[in-house]
């Protein structure tokens, strides 16, 4: 089933910390992009941002200091990811997290982004699957039946169960909907809208474009 009427790239990094802006940097970066409805192309590396990588992350991750020594610097890989990105719709799990650390990693080495639209699956789960217990990766992948390809705070791993959950979304909203493909930009728009309103703003939406397809003149 093709899924999206448009590309996008599921984005998740791994860090030194929560905040680019106290020094925090990237170690490690997966990028999925999801064409139609499967993963089609990825980016994936470790990053030698040449910072001492915390203990505390060593133990979350898996990450240690003698792995992103050996890694390609960040001066190859942030630019080989914005390449990879492109102009196409951007997602991550908590993407406000994600985008924050690609933009200042963008601006470190004179390098902007292009993305059309940032599209947050955490903020999609609480709004399409409301009453769940928890919508953290782990707990919200397991709710939705998706199992993880290997260990979980791995960028590549929560990439891939992000984009499930993101693929899982964009099947329950044309199920329940009928919506077929859906645009990134409804995604992002989605977004926005008030968790309580969600139900009434989709139907309407889906009468919109149901009304639009019948005005359009027979081929």
């Amino acid at each position: 089933m093709s899924v999206f009427e448009r590309p996008i790239v599921m984005l998740d990094f791994e860090t030194t910390g929560l905040s680019p802006v106290a020094g925090d940097r990237i170690t490690e970066v997966a990028a999925l992009r999801i064409v139609g409805g499967q993963i089609t192309e990825r980016y994936v590396s470790l990053v030698n941002c040449a910072v001492r990588i915390p203990a505390f992350i060593t133990q979350l991750t898996g990450i240690t200091q003698e792995m992103v020594d050996g890694a390609p610097p960040a001066a190859r890989v942030v630019p080989e990811l914005i390449d990879f990105i492109g102009n196409d719709a951007l997602s991550a799990h908590n993407a406000s997290f994600d985008e924050k650390f690609l933009k200042a990693e963008g601006e470190r080495l004179g390098r902007s982004c292009g993305h059309a639209h940032l599209v947050c699956s955490l903020k999609l789960s609480r709004r399409v699957f409301p009453g769940l217990a928890s919508y953290k990766l782990g707990q919200l992948s397991g709710h939705l039946g998706i199992r993880f390809a290997s260990r979980a705070h791995r960028a590549e791993a929560d990439a891939e169960a992000a984009a499930q959950v993101l693929l899982h979304i964009g099947r329950h909203l044309d199920t329940t909907y009928g919506l077929g493909q859906v645009q990134p930009g409804l995604l992002a728009a989605l977004n926005k809208v008030a968790a309580a309103k969600v139900p009434a703003w989709l139907g309407k939406y889906a009468a919109e474009q149901r009304a639009a397809q019948q005005a359009e003149p027979a081929i």
